[in-house]
């Protein structure tokens, strides 16, 4: 078992990892339900410093919506590519609210050695908390090299401050390497993707790239243009409070009528017993009771054709009820969030094909697989930016035992740019 120590005796820091270290310990979670945008005002902290970073590294054409928390900047092209595409690379700035990203204390793990990681020892007061193999069996495959984790009291933030940490680095190291072919390039840093409102004010003319990639993935080598087409409902059920002293034939209790609607939905289909291309219906959130209950729902699949019979089965099981019990007993609402990125990604499949190419040159084995969720690209690509997803190097989101990986970060850090000059081409 091994332990971790603070991130402060780190002994050889790369620049992608000395921005990283300093993005996490900014507080950026995100709200939900917020009215505002962005959700949280906190966000713009991390805007604010990013923007006066591309400003020391000398970027050129910085924007930063000091009302909506959005950051662009431009790194111009090389002489000679000033007629290449214009490439963008996004990443979001804020971190989930599942966990709290407050008072992130990032530790390093020199050599680590395949073994169970102690992230608090425990003690009378403080449960103890570990980072195992049994649960994480691909920790293993990281024997020898660095690792960044949590101190097991918050989430780190590598989703998606480790893509913001590889982007900043990129467009630093071409703007001292102008020797570097490439075209002009962009780079976008969004709030509130962690709940579903980061492409909602993202000003794509504005941005002017061609095509772009978010930074958003997970272990290195991951390339993805395939999403989940997404909805979210939210089912209102109305119940009768009664004694129970004299409800027969009179009480109907509404958070037993919420778990008869989960009941008739199919049971294979929840996210616990779905991987790869199957979809699901996740119950997020349930509250209320016997006289109003609240349940709100995910709706997810790769497929739109299933996508869309799955949200008509939802339905149906609303209105089967409402025959059951009477009209107005189950009020769904139901909303589109994102569709499958691939129908647009399809039509510029050099996207992929560059990247995995850019992949193997840097001897990194492309690993192309469908995302079970979305990203802001998702959007982005439906509203005219081809964006699909590369890897950050980060893994176990939005939890105390999420990771990234030293050697990686490095290396997607060397990827971005390797990707930048294959459109010089």
């Amino acid at each position: 078992m091994q332990d971790t120590k603070p991130e402060s005796e780190e002994s050889k820091m790369s620049r992608v990892i000395e921005n990283f270290l300093e993005y996490v310990k900014i507080d950026t979670e995100s709200a939900e339900g917020s009215k505002t945008t962005p959700s949280t005002l906190k966000q713009h902290d991390l805007a604010k410093l990013l923007a006066e970073q591309l400003q020391e590294m000398g970027a050129e054409e910085i924007t930063y919506d000091k009302e909506r928390c959005y950051v662009y900047a431009s790194v111009p092209a090389s002489k000679g590519c000033e007629n290449a595409p214009v490439l963008g690379f996004i990443a979001h700035m804020d971190t989930s609210p599942a966990v709290s990203g407050a008072g992130v204390k990032p530790r390093i793990i020199e050599d680590y050695d395949g073994k169970d990681i102690v992230l608090i020892e425990g003690s009378e007061d403080t449960a103890q908390v570990i980072l195992k193999v049994a649960d994480f069996p691909e920790l293993a495959g990281y024997k020898g090299r660095r690792l960044i984790v949590t101190d097991g009291t918050t989430l780190l933030g590598a989703d998606d401050k480790a893509g913001v940490a590889e982007i900043m680095t990129m467009a630093e190291y071409l703007l001292k390497h102008p020797e570097i072919s490439h075209g002009k390039i962009r780079v976008g840093f969004t709030p509130d993707e962690e709940v579903g409102a980061g492409a909602d004010y993202f000003d794509v003319k504005l941005f002017g790239a061609d095509f772009a990639y978010t930074v958003d993935g997970g272990k290195l080598g991951e390339l993805e243009y395939e999403n989940f087409n997404a909805a979210g409902a939210k089912v209102r059920i109305r119940g009768r409070s009664v004694h129970p002293g004299e409800a027969k034939d009179k009480m109907r209790n509404a958070l037993l009528l919420a778990q008869e609607f989960q009941a008739m939905l199919p049971a294979a289909e929840n996210p616990m017993y779905t991987c790869g291309y199957e979809g699901f219906y996740h119950l997020d959130a349930l509250n209320g009771t016997v006289e109003e209950a609240l349940a709100d729902y995910i709706i997810r699949d790769h497929d739109k054709e299933k996508f869309e019979k799955k949200k008509v089965l939802f339905l149906q099981i609303g209105e089967f009820l409402n025959q059951k019990y009477g009209e107005g007993t189950f009020e769904i609402t139901m909303k589109d969030s994102y569709y499958n990125m691939k129908e647009v990604i399809e039509k510029h499949m050099h996207l992929i094909d560059n990247a995995k190419e850019a992949m193997q040159e840097l001897g990194i084995e492309p690993v192309v697989a469908p995302i079970r969720g979305g990203t802001d690209g998702a959007r982005l690509s439906f509203m005219g930016l081809p964006c699909p997803n590369l890897c950050t190097g980060g893994q176990n989101f939005h939890g105390k035992y999420e990771y990234a990986c030293v050697e990686d970060m490095e290396k997607i850090t060397e990827l971005l740019v390797r990707i930048a000059e294959k459109y010089a081409k």
